[in-house]
């Protein structure tokens, strides 16, 4: 059975870089998408994404809106969910968990902390 797919979600091409940089060093496959749009077509089409790193602050479309739309795809209504922010606030992370998130972590990201996160929903 192939291994459950990353999807990174943020309009920043620098941290998608550096989170692949990341995953791929401990052979988790990942892919990314730069728009929320662009997140919920590869959610569509592509039912092999085991988690999403969802940035919260994007253009258009925020990670709270991409999350209540991802959710209320039949197929994505349980697909794990990490919510990114970059400005950890005082009430953020509950704020992240209302919309639909599964877990939260602020950025600068603990890779420590991410990997731990990400192994409770992949089998890596």
């Amino acid at each position: 059975m192939e291994q459950k797919q990353v999807l990174i979600v943020d309009d920043d091409t620098r941290n998608i870089f550096a989170l692949k940089a990341v995953l791929k060093s401990r052979s988790i496959p990942c892919s990314s998408a730069g728009t929320s749009a662009e997140a919920l077509q590869l959610l569509s089409a592509n039912h092999n994404i085991g988690v999403v790193l969802m940035d919260i602050m994007m253009p258009d479309m925020d990670g709270y809106e991409t999350i209540a739309a991802l959710r209320a795809m039949p197929w994505n209504h349980t697909l794990p969910v990490i919510a990114v922010t970059a400005k950890a606030m005082v009430g953020d992370r509950e704020k992240c968990l209302e919309a639909g998130a599964d877990n939260y972590i602020s950025k600068p990201i603990d890779v420590d902390e991410l990997l731990l996160q990400l192994h409770q929903y992949l089998s890596v």
